[in-house]
């Protein structure tokens, strides 16, 4: 099993140690991960992969999509003090936890907006989703909110085929485009672990974001 210090940049490690005991105890966290120990491989690694990209790793407006119990966002907040992380979610309960985790922590930089991800706006060099929602439906939640040259990850599972041909077709739509796909083992036994990544270079036409649950409801693709 790997420890904190195995996983996360030295100085994360006390603020990401204070989230996991947080998680550990507070039934409205929203993960059914619990244990310190297995958090540390499911959810700190898994949000940290992507720290080793460099667009990532130098980003310094970061917007997480349905931040849920606050991965990957709280662990990029902890792992890049340079950055602030704006963690966007729509349900009161979960925000209450966030802004918790948030405040025990210490991180300073990450920010926690109760909102429907259609309703939030700025201009962000890196957006994330983790475990939301369907490659054609998220490329249209971030589009907007990344300014041209940025990038969007998603943390994915295994995607089929036809979710992946779906996206490109759906970034394409938006104004992104897809840049890779990059396997990742954050932990002993990960499978079907994947980080898909999307640029921006083009403007979002006007019509973007379509109002709430219009995305999930009719597909771009």
């Amino acid at each position: 099993m790997k420890h904190l210090e195995d996983v996360a940049p030295a100085h994360a490690v006390d603020a990401l140690a204070v989230i996991l005991g947080l998680q550990a105890t507070d039934p409205t966290a929203s993960t059914t991960v619990r244990d310190p120990g297995e958090a540390v491989g499911r959810h700190v690694a898994d949000s940290l992969s992507a720290i080793e990209l460099p667009y990532v790793a130098g980003a310094r407006r970061i917007t997480d999509l349905g931040s849920g119990a606050g991965w990957p966002g709280l662990a990029l907040a902890a792992a890049l003090p340079d950055a602030h992380v704006w963690l966007v979610e729509s349900a009161i309960r979960h925000c209450r936890y966030l802004e918790r985790a948030v405040e025990l922590s210490g991180l300073t930089n990450a920010t926690v907006v109760h909102a429907r991800v259609e309703e939030w706006s700025g201009q962000h060099d890196v957006v994330t989703a983790r475990a939301l929602a369907a490659l054609p439906v998220l490329v249209e939640y971030a589009a907007p909110l990344l300014e041209l040259g940025g990038h969007f990850v998603a943390w994915k599972g295994a995607a089929s085929p036809e979710e992946t041909a779906a996206g490109a077709v759906a970034a394409g739509i938006v104004g992104l485009e897809p840049v890779e796909v990059i396997p990742v083992v954050p932990y002993e036994g990960a499978r079907d672990h994947s980080l898909h990544v999307f640029r921006k270079i083009g403007e979002t036409p006007e019509r973007f974001p379509r109002r709430p649950g219009m995305a999930t409801k009719r597909p771009l693709a």
